[in-house]
């Protein structure tokens, strides 16, 4: 449940000024870095590493907070750090936020914040496995170097399926760590997309400060639909298009997952004009069946009446 404490990469013998600027850093995260201490790295791809490094330190210091690092990278239309760092970030809140959780599925879903899932459709109902997890198995067949070296030797490596949480299961991810190697099923009216609405409640209060309720659905009524949100590209994108009446084919629809319903519980929270009615959610892949959430959306574009 809780993240590794991380470390710097190691690095190599032979540079000493590398060595000694891993090691200040290591004893002081938050000791100022000079350019020409930087300079002093031989290495260009280390030394970029570095200043990649050192840039986010100084917005996380800079911040105060973790929250406040990560709502200003997007409040300002300023990402200047690798997405990893943003995921990482993304991560520890929501790590906090779920604290004390015994909801596995809940604690599951929220990988869905951080993580990239690739998604498969099982007896109709899609299902979202970890990315990097069905990549790496895809090479090995679960079984680490040896099965990448059978790969390698074109021998057949057999398929290795995650196992479904399910209300019935969920308890073995707990015993799981952090391997990402569990599914969950996200299709509207399964578990996994119930327990990501009670994520997503937990989201924007904690950014917002405010209640709201989160349901699946299967439709949006056109009547309700006066505001809505992508919680990824492609379904802000195929939202906006349906909004905007344009056509869109068959194929990109059935990219969509699933729908939501975002409903403020205090009404006083939301612009003048919208108080009352619903905020549309979507979630979809993109066309290699790829689902990578963007949780800063809720931040972005939910109709407040004033700024989180």
């Amino acid at each position: 449940m809780y993240l590794r404490r991380p470390e710097l990469a190691p690095v190599g013998e032979s540079c000493a000024a590398e060595r000694e600027l891993h090691q200040r850093l290591l004893e002081a995260p938050g000791k100022p870095i000079d350019s020409a201490e930087l300079q002093s790295v031989s290495d260009p791809d280390a030394r970029d590493n570095y200043r990649h490094f050192l840039r986010f330190r100084d917005r996380l210091v800079a911040a105060g907070t973790i929250e406040a690092c990560y709502a200003a990278l997007f409040a300002d239309n300023r990402v200047d750090i690798p997405p990893l760092f943003v995921d990482h970030l993304c991560q520890l809140i929501v790590r906090g936020l779920l604290n004390g959780t015994e909801d596995a599925l809940e604690a599951r879903a929220a990988e869905l914040l951080f993580r990239a899932q690739s998604v498969s459709i099982r007896d109709g109902i899609a299902v979202a496995a970890d990315a990097e997890t069905v990549a790496l198995l895809s090479r090995t067949g679960g079984f680490g170097n040896l099965g990448r070296l059978m790969a390698e030797a074109k021998t057949a490596v057999r398929g290795v399926d995650l196992q479904v949480l399910t209300p019935q299961n969920c308890a073995l991810y707990w015993m799981r760590g952090e391997r990402f190697d569990t599914a969950i099923p996200v299709s509207a009216g399964q578990p996994g997309a119930d327990a990501l609405c009670r994520v997503l409640e937990k989201w924007v209060r904690h950014f917002c400060g405010t209640p709201v309720r989160v349901t699946p659905v299967g439709r949006i009524a056109g009547e309700d639909w006066s505001w809505h949100v992508g919680l990824d590209a492609e379904a802000t994108s195929l939202l906006n298009d349906l909004y905007q009446g344009r056509e869109v084919e068959d194929g990109r629809l059935r990219r969509l997952l699933c729908l939501f319903e975002l409903r403020f519980l205090d009404p006083s929270a939301v612009r003048p004009g919208l108080a009352g009615g619903p905020v549309h959610l979507g979630m979809a892949v993109n066309g290699d069946g790829i689902l990578r959430l963007k949780p800063q959306n809720l931040l972005l574009n939910l109709p407040l009446a004033r700024a989180g």
